[in-house]
């Protein structure tokens, strides 16, 4: 008897035509950076249980050295686009290629760098070492998942990855304002993230599917009775990307939960957190949405303006004696930042190309560089100085010379000024690309901006070499002090070799 003559007609209908097709082949070498990450933080959690309390300070190092191992992982995977996880006539759901790998390295540098900020922060704060580690590397892997994302559900799972444990790090910190700072993170996040998948399921109804290449095929046939349908679903996925980058009027979270965060938690997601909201964008419209670009390059374009004016103009009102003041100026800067960042997408939309996105990719790695050191800085006074109020920095040159030249040397950076020359080309590339483009009123908005910000930036440089009162050394932790002259060497160098960057505007993303 043979195996067929044992299966009912109604069985053998339901057999898949060439099945063997639907088998993959995983390619390791592609996933291997999330891949890495991800088996790190598993690690540390079995590690916390098995290690008694007096080793686990070693969880810290070993969270370092996945990362580190992580960022490793992109060296095999430049000079030519891999895929992974493919149907036939589906498309893929991961690929790496050069836009994938510019923000993976963004976002493993950048938690690569908070984790070693967060070294000296998790021993002096008492925070469960277990849970602060499993966590941190847990929000990496998704931040290192998201670029490389290449359908819609891959790019939401990707993206809750890095929200969900950014929730219980912000409420980790037990001074009351942890818990108050981790509800509204979570309850702006959740508003985001159902208003986007409401706007995917629209585009997936229309469409008939979640790849991005074949949403923007589907998009460019579109019967009439289905295009108000796709046209509200692009508007509420972009409306939910704007919550996760931050952008006007979707930013009212971002002072207080920056100020009620551990400071490098504040400072993982003022960069890595922001760099993932920014890839997820730059995927959907670039990609997903390209048919109609005019559309949401107009969208994004007043958002971008009306994002950087108000925060720099919130940034600009900072009292210096008030609590966390230096925290929440950090705060209001990464909003004006998060303006720039998407001056670039609207471009995108505008030139019909996604050439436009390199200079935001290249503006996203200086300034994860930069801002992450500024945030070092302001875990170091805040050792001593809890309120972190900018009278705090008063005379920093006196107690701390090291610390008050790369804090100088930051801010000058995030203002486009001598000597921090990357920040002034990384504006530069960003204003070039809306004038090119023919976004002139827009490029005018930002130099607007960019002369609000000097104001901020620089008296809170001319803080740091004032008299002070108390002029006692302050001494700093080895790791700490080790990071913040990594993040000035590194930003030193590209201030001297910004083509290191900027190349990145000269070549194809995808």
């Amino acid at each position: 008897m043979t195996t067929p003559q044992l299966i009912g007609p109604h069985l053998m209908n339901l057999a898949v035509p060439h099945a063997g097709s639907l088998i993959q082949s995983v390619d390791w070498a592609a996933i291997a950076p999330p891949l890495i990450a991800a088996g790190t933080a598993l690690l540390v959690l079995l590690a916390d249980l098995l290690l008694p309390e007096s080793r686990k300070r070693l969880l810290g190092p070993l969270g370092v050295l996945g990362l580190a191992g992580a960022l490793l992982a992109l060296l095999p995977l430049t000079g030519r686009t891999r895929s992974t996880f493919c149907l036939p006539d589906s498309g893929c759901s991961y690929t790496a290629d050069h836009f994938a790998l510019a923000f993976q390295l963004l976002a493993l540098g950048g938690a690569l760098i908070a984790a070693l900020l967060s070294i000296a922060t998790v021993r002096d704060e008492e925070l469960p070492a277990g849970e602060y580690w499993f966590l941190l590397l847990s929000s990496a892997a998704g931040a290192a998942l998201l670029p490389a994302a290449r359908d819609l559900a891959t790019l939401v799972v990707a993206l809750e990855v890095v929200s969900l444990p950014s929730f219980a790090l912000v409420a980790l910190k037990r001074d009351g304002r942890g818990g108050e700072a981790a509800l509204k993170f979570f309850l702006s996040s959740v508003v985001a993230t159902a208003v986007m998948l409401l706007g995917i399921s629209f585009l997936y109804a229309a469409t008939g599917s979640l790849q991005l290449e074949a949403v923007a095929r589907g998009l460019v046939g579109l019967p009439g009775q289905l295009k108000p349908l796709a046209e509200a679903g692009a508007m509420l996925a972009l409306v939910g990307f704007a919550f996760k980058v931050a952008a006007v009027p979707f930013h009212f979270w971002v002072p207080d939960t920056y100020a009620g965060a551990p400071v490098p938690v504040a400072g993982y997601l003022s960069v890595v957190g922001k760099a993932s909201g920014f890839a997820g964008l730059a995927l959907v419209t670039s990609l997903g949405l390209r048919p109609y670009g005019h559309t949401w390059g107009l969208l994004l374009a007043v958002l971008a303006a009306v994002t950087m004016t108000a925060g720099n103009t919130a940034a600009l009102r900072q009292r210096a004696d008030s609590a966390q003041g230096a925290v929440r100026l950090l705060a209001w800067s990464s909003v004006a930042q998060a303006g720039y960042l998407l001056v670039p997408l609207a471009a995108a939309g505008y030139a019909g190309s996604p050439h436009p996105l390199g200079a935001t990719v290249a503006y996203a790695l200086i300034y994860g560089l930069v801002n992450l050191g500024a945030f070092g800085v302001a875990a170091l006074v805040g050792r001593s100085r809890s309120a972190n109020r900018l009278d705090d920095y008063r005379g920093l040159f006196a107690r701390n010379r090291g610390a008050a030249l790369a804090l100088a040397f930051f801010l000058l950076c995030l203002a486009g000024l001598p000597p921090g020359v990357v920040g002034l080309f990384g504006k530069v590339v960003v204003f070039r690309a809306a004038v090119d483009a023919g976004l002139g009123w827009l490029a005018v908005v930002m130099a607007v901006n960019v002369v609000i910000a000097l104001s901020y930036y620089l008296r809170w440089t001319a803080l740091l070499f004032r008299p002070a009162e108390d002029a006692r050394p302050e001494r700093a932790p080895a790791a700490l002090t080790a990071t913040l002259g990594l993040a000035a060497a590194g930003a030193v160098v590209l201030s001297v070799a910004p083509q290191l960057v900027l190349q990145v505007v000269s070549g194809s993303l995808f």
